[in-house]
């Protein structure tokens, strides 16, 4: 059982920057694959973000490229989300989440087995 709790969202302005965390319960965290996804209103959950488990592998949806940085630090089973130069567009719930069977860094929700419970990001103009 893995648990994650999400915090460091809010409401900046455009071109503003926030920081998400993830905090993962359960003794796996340092082997499994860890995602970023994102919820806009009236959206379908969509793909942000992924990193390895011994973090040598990221991967960006084109979106957020050149933006948003993904790391984490097994130490204290956490990932992180840096945002910067922040759009209206990235405006959404974003949830962290957890794959516990395979080293790929899979882009489709349903590939994940565990789900934070999700924190607001709102960017005004």
């Amino acid at each position: 059982q893995v648990q994650l709790v999400e915090s460091g969202g809010g409401s900046v302005q455009a071109g503003g920057s926030l920081r998400l965390s993830c905090v993962a319960s359960g003794r796996t965290f340092s082997t499994n694959t860890m995602g970023w996804f994102r919820q806009g209103p009236g959206k379908e959950r969509e793909f942000v973000t992924g990193i390895s488990s011994n973090g040598r592998s990221t991967n960006y949806a084109d979106s957020v490229k050149g933006r948003f940085t993904i790391s984490r630090d097994n130490a204290k089973n956490t990932v992180y989300l840096q945002m910067n130069s922040l759009k209206p567009e990235d405006t959404a719930v974003y949830y962290c989440a957890a794959d516990l069977n395979s080293a790929y860094i899979d882009t489709v929700p349903a590939y994940y087995d565990y789900w934070g419970q999700g924190t607001q990001v709102t960017v005004s103009t």
